[in-house]
């Protein structure tokens, strides 16, 4: 009976839906699970069969499936109002949610501003800079720098800001010209990987970005300590520091980008925190309502807030909103997920489950395709390689990292690549026993499908 249900669920899927980031040639083919319920860390499908989710159902689960504490203030919420604009009219429950934001935002962030998801953050963000510098009067203040291999969305100005060709390059005719800075790719950097040596170059290269179009840019963006779908780039002790003098010193914005790194991902509450930076404007989603529901923010100084306010007839107001701005069933959800990570004191517990992995992540290295594995917390890439001498990768139509994904998933436990690097994200809540468990079968997976 509930494989009949399957087949029938899985048929309606594959004639009227249309999957992100999917070849849906393949889809038609290829076996899928159709993810029924959750229940703390693990995915239950139609069949009953049970999956650890290994990516945080796309990095944004927080303290699992189920969770009493958001099930209920949702449900709390939803006895009062689902939804009403946030134009012109606010709710206690965004009032109360912005406040706990701020109070753990890196210190001088001051504003909140709510929206849907974090291309949307990152949208905004573009352009508050943007309408900042034109309000200050500094007119010539346009452009935006970025790191190369960035990921900050799919929307036209966050794809602007996008560096990976594979997502982005068809739709190169649609955006605005940016300014690229070589991340510090320490695997593949140009002239060799020595971590001091690579910190060195990629700073000095920024440096001479800022430096050459000072007087034209707006904002520099970045995501801090760990670039998340570029394939877990992990940045050196210091990079975001260095960033942030660099930005001021040469009268430009920095924005970050905290959608993927947020909310614990780091071992932190924020990447920022990691050496003491705060940034002009932060995004903010994902783990905002503890993988729950749709919200995300853009932070900012109270600095940039006050170019904004004017006369009404000077129009110098922010002109962007959506329809679910800052929804109160998200809201509630933000609070409550607030409100776990105090109560369980989450970060303080996650420390020693960080070091648990970097020993695991140790003994990836006997196989004989892992070439590097970076970590930053609980943000786990691991590059796979045809040839770890030479550093040669595997071609696109080997599909190795769908392959590694698909053996996981036969073996209980749903990862997600990123081209040839496998990438772990596991929900902050995960236990030990867990964990060792995810990593028993990735380590296999890969072994599995590379030997």
């Amino acid at each position: 009976m509930e494989k009949m249900k399957t087949d029938e669920l899985i048929a309606k899927d594959r004639k009227h839906i249309w999957h992100p980031f999917t070849q849906m040639k393949d889809w038609q083919v290829d076996d899928f699970p159709v993810i029924e319920r959750g229940q703390g860390c693990y995915l239950v499908d139609t069949e009953g069969r049970r999956y650890l989710d290994g990516v945080s159902s796309l990095w944004c689960n927080v303290f699992g499936h189920r969770v009493p504490e958001i099930d209920k203030a949702i449900k709390k919420q939803l006895g009062k109002i689902a939804h009403t604009t946030f134009l012109g009219l606010t709710h206690p429950t965004s009032i109360e949610l912005a406040g706990k934001l701020i109070r753990v935002a890196p210190k001088g962030l001051s504003r909140v501003f709510y929206s849907d998801s974090g291309s949307e953050a990152m949208e905004i963000a573009l352009k508050m800079a943007y309408q900042y510098w034109q309000q200050r009067g500094e007119t010539k203040k346009k452009k935006f720098a970025k790191l190369t291999n960035a990921y900050h969305g799919d929307t036209i100005g966050s794809v602007s800001l996008g560096g990976i060709d594979l997502f982005h390059q068809i739709y190169k005719p649609l955006l605005f010209e940016t300014l690229a800075v070589p991340s510090p790719y320490r695997y593949r950097w140009s002239s060799g990987d020595d971590p001091e040596r690579v910190k060195k170059e990629s700073l000095e290269a920024m440096e001479k970005a800022l430096r050459e179009n000072a007087g034209e840019l707006a904002a520099f963006v970045m995501e801090p300590l760990m670039q998340g779908a570029a394939g877990m780039i992990d940045q050196p002790k210091g990079y975001i520091s260095r960033a942030r003098e660099l930005a001021r010193k040469y009268n430009t914005l920095l924005i970050f980008d905290e959608v993927a790194t947020g909310f614990g991902r780091t071992g932190k509450m924020f990447a920022s925190e990691h050496e003491g930076v705060t940034p002009d404007i932060m995004a903010v989603a994902k783990g905002i309502t503890g993988g729950y529901l749709p919200l995300a923010a853009t932070l900012a100084t109270e600095e940039v807030y006050e170019a904004f306010l004017g006369k009404y007839e000077d129009f110098k107001a922010f002109y962007h909103g959506h329809t679910y701005t800052a929804n109160p069933l998200a809201c509630a959800a933000a609070i409550a997920t607030l409100d776990l990570f105090k109560k369980d004191r989450t970060i303080e517990k996650l420390q020693p489950k960080i070091r648990m992995m970097q020993n695991r992540l140790k003994d990836f290295y006997k196989l004989k395709a892992v070439g590097d594995i970076r970590q930053v917390g609980t943000m786990i890439g691991i590059e796979l390689v045809l040839n770890k001498a030479t550093k040669e990768s595997f071609r696109p139509q080997e599909k190795i990292g769908v392959r590694v994904i698909e053996s996981a998933r036969k073996k209980g436990a749903i990862l997600r690549p990123l081209g040839p690097v496998i990438v772990l994200m596991p929900p902050l809540a995960m236990t030990a026993r867990e964990l060792d468990k995810l990593f028993d079968i990735t380590y296999s997976s890969i072994e599995e499908t590379t030997e």
